[in-house]
């Protein structure tokens, strides 16, 4: 196998693994029981897990460490009460591929600066009013979490 002889994106990582997609969809069907598409189906109420979500949680990973993204941010009413969270909700993505995102956090987590994703109470992640605009040119990866109801 070339380097993606099928493909010429200019990156040659990127075009053996398309080659690689499409010969795994001829042979099985390619479903997986996580991902992206799957988080937005079930929010759109597209499967049976929909009714009553409203936020699919993502992790944004940072381009140059492909360490996970962490937001920091205040409430303006307690500016004091600094608080960390690798989840988020998209708000808003504009023309220039900046994002307004919003942190997640479990209200119950005392910890206000978890170390890593896996460190951070999710159950459950709720809304917290606190936003970060980002440039999405700086991150290389998105995980998505099964979709949540982060505003009951």
């Amino acid at each position: 196998m070339g380097c993606g002889k099928d493909f010429d994106t200019g990156n040659c990582v990127c075009d053996i693994l398309r080659e690689i997609v499409d010969a795994q969809n001829d042979v099985v069907e390619n479903c997986c029981d996580t991902s992206c598409e799957r988080s937005i189906s079930d929010l759109l109420g597209e499967t049976d897990n929909g009714n009553g979500l409203d936020t699919v949680p993502v992790i944004l990973y940072c381009k140059d460490s492909c360490k996970p993204f962490k937001g920091f941010g205040a409430h303006p009413d307690d500016i004091g009460d600094v608080q960390a969270s690798f989840y988020f909700r998209v708000k808003r993505v504009m023309d220039d591929c900046c994002a307004v995102v919003e942190l997640l956090r479990d209200p119950g987590d005392n910890d206000d600066n978890p170390k890593d994703p896996v460190d951070q109470e999710t159950k459950p992640l709720r809304a917290t009013g606190i936003c970060l605009t980002v440039d999405l040119n700086c991150f290389c990866h998105i995980t998505c979490l099964p979709a949540v109801s982060a505003f009951n």
